[in-house]
Parts: structure tokens; C-alpha cells; sequence
């Protein structure tokens, strides 16, 4: 199974603001219609990035899924084509092992620059991004992993 949780507001309160009329209101992504592969991710805040500018976003949310699952985020299309803003790592990928990690609950950030010639503003509730759930295939060589993760995310 899996599905998207707010993080708590202790973690809210960290990375974004002490607001509980903010972290209360927010939405969990959503997709548009029942053919639409992915999950619109809505702003916290309004967002401006002039040209060339790069920001990290947060999301305030968390996604657990499947261990044979990732979970990718990728700007939504009209958001590339309209305003020319692109993920700085291109594709977001999301492993189950963050959520609930030590460091931060899995919060997932974003970060996003604007690659246009003009200044770009987005309102809070808009959606510039999308979540979406895929399974992957392993190689019989991994059948033994046990590695721990030593980053800080």
C-alpha cells in the first residue's frame, strides 16, 4: 500500500514555519482524474524565482510505499512548458527507506529553478509538481543487501 502523510508539525514548525493555520490547511497530493498517472503537489506558499534563480521547496509531506516501489517527482508538464522551470536534479527519486527517517521524518523538498528569461510567480495551493508511484525490478546479485544509509538526507 501506500499513500502521502503531512509530517508533524514538530518537523512543519522546523523546515517551514510555526503556523498551525497553515500545516492544518494544506492539501495531500491528488491526482485529476482517475487517467492521470500522477499526484499534483501543491505549494505551501507563494513562490517567486526570478530568472536563473534556484530554490529549495518544501513540501511538508512524507510518502511510504512498497519496497519494491520509488516514488517519483517530476514537474508537471505545463509547468516546464509554460514557464521553463525545471527540477535541479531533473527526476526526484524517493526510496521507501525515507519515510520516517532520523533526520528529518522523510520530508520531501524540492528543488526547482527558474531556467526562463522573466520572473515567475506561483500562488500558494498551486501544483508545479508531481509525485508518482513506480515498481522496479532488482538483479539476483542484491538478493543479500544490507547496507545502512549514513547521509543525512
Amino acid at each position: 500500500m501506500r499513500d502521502f502523510e503531512k509530517i508533524s508539525f514538530e518537523q512543519f514548525k522546523k523546515d517551514v514555519k510555526d503556523d498551525m493555520n497553515l500545516y492544518k490547511e494544506y492539501l495531500l497530493p491528488q491526482r485529476d482524474s482517475d487517467s492521470t498517472a500522477g499526484y499534483d503537489i501543491y505549494l505551501l506558499e507563494d513562490l517567486t524565482l526570478s530568472p536563473g534563480e534556484i530554490k529549495k521547496v518544501p513540501t511538508g509531506l512524507k510518502s511510504y510505499f512498497n519496497k519494491d516501489e520509488v516514488l517519483f517527482i517530476i514537474v508537471r508538464s505545463s509547468t516546464g512548458f509554460k514557464y521553463n522551470i525545471r527540477l535541479c536534479n531533473q527526476l526526484g527519486v524517493i526510496d521507501a527507506d525515507y519515510y520516517n527517517n532520523a533526520c528529518n521524518e522523510g520530508h520531501i523538498w524540492i528543488s526547482i529553478q527558474n531556467e526562463g528569461a522573466c520572473t515567475v510567480s506561483f500562488s500558494k495551493g498551486q501544483a508545479i509538481v508531481q509525485g508518482i508511484f513506480l515498481n522496479y525490478l532488482t538483479t539476483k546479485s542484491d538478493k543479500n543487501i544490507n547496507i545502512k544509509r549514513t547521509s543525512d538526507y
